[in-house]
């Protein structure tokens, strides 16, 4: 802020948010625009994020009750691996289409198919997790820097105020306080920007906690499933052998 804008300031009647805006410092305007920015950027992908998980919490739902209504898994592999799936049902696909290899040449042997199993769900479940995942690191990166950027802008305000105020020889209260109120006006942004941030930020990280504790309990008992199945092949095998 230059001596006229102070000399402007003393003589306003008021001061608006607008106003403080547009006779802030070049740089303090620049932090500004970068924070309502980094607002915007959070906003949508709260609302993104939170569109995505209702879908997919739909959908473990509505697979949940499919997979334990009693109906055939061939069938429902074969339903479900014509189709993009989200959550548990690509946990399945995945599951089954390991298993299928199994038998895909005479002769397959069921040594290590529970360890590759168990090791396609964790990997199907590490990928699923990083989906829900993704950009919630830049949530946490608008919450934890949101403030100090603001912080910088406020005292880069402050610093071009007590300039002016300085050459401008003039310490009277409404040459001063305009200027404070627009350095102030870079922290509250950054407030504004920090604060819905970190509390989204938890409360979506919690959801992919629990997706995730869902998944792995699928996991569980899935690959519990497919052992007894490894098991009674295994059994028939050995009797035919016999």
């Amino acid at each position: 802020m230059d001596p006229a804008h102070v000399a402007a300031a003393a003589s306003a009647p008021e001061v608006t948010l607008l106003g403080m805006f547009w006779t802030a410092a070049f740089v303090v305007k620049l932090v500004m625009l970068g924070l309502l920015s980094a607002s915007v950027w959070c906003w949508s992908i709260i609302i993104n994020k939170w569109m995505l998980f209702a879908r997919t919490r739909k959908a473990i739902d509505r697979f949940e009750e499919t997979f334990w209504s009693g109906g055939s898994l061939d069938e429902l592999y074969s339903t479900l691996s014509e189709r993009p799936t989200v959550g548990l049902a690509t946990l399945f696909v995945a599951a089954m289409r390991e298993w299928k290899r199994s038998f895909q040449t005479a002769g397959a042997s069921f040594m290590g198919l529970q360890a590759r199993i168990e090791k396609v769900l964790d990997v199907t479940i590490g990928r699923e997790t990083e989906r829900l995942e993704s950009s919630l690191l830049v949530l946490a990166s608008v919450a934890s820097a949101g403030p100090f950027v603001g912080l910088f802008g406020t005292v880069w305000g402050i610093m071009t105020s007590f300039r002016s105020i300085a050459a401008s020889k003039n310490t009277s209260l409404a040459v001063v306080a305009p200027g404070i109120a627009e350095a102030l006006l870079a922290t509250a942004i950054g407030l504004f920007a920090a604060i819905p941030a970190l509390i989204f930020f938890n409360i979506l990280q919690g959801r992919v906690a629990q997706m995730q504790a869902r998944m792995e309990a699928f996991a569980d008992e899935f690959s519990a499933i497919l052992s007894r199945q490894i098991d009674l092949h295994k059994t028939s095998d050995r009797d035919r052998a016999a």
